[in-house]
């Protein structure tokens, strides 16, 4: 009876897809999070840019 478990437990693998799409998830979002570090400072200063540009054509 023990033996049968354990070998119905090795077999199962419904557990494993759940698994894997968790750490797909959490690569992505290590992708993203690495990303917005490396870019969030130059697309600050791009749009910081474009608005002192806008403020200086409106005369402020």
């Amino acid at each position: 009876m023990m033996k049968r478990f354990l070998s119905r437990l090795l077999r199962d693998e419904s557990g494993a897809t759940a698994i894997e799409y968790g750490m797909i998830l959490a690569l992505m979002f290590l992708v993203i999070l690495g990303a917005l570090q490396a870019f969030g400072a130059t697309g600050s200063g791009i749009i910081n840019g474009a608005m002192d540009r806008v403020r200086g054509a409106m005369g402020g």
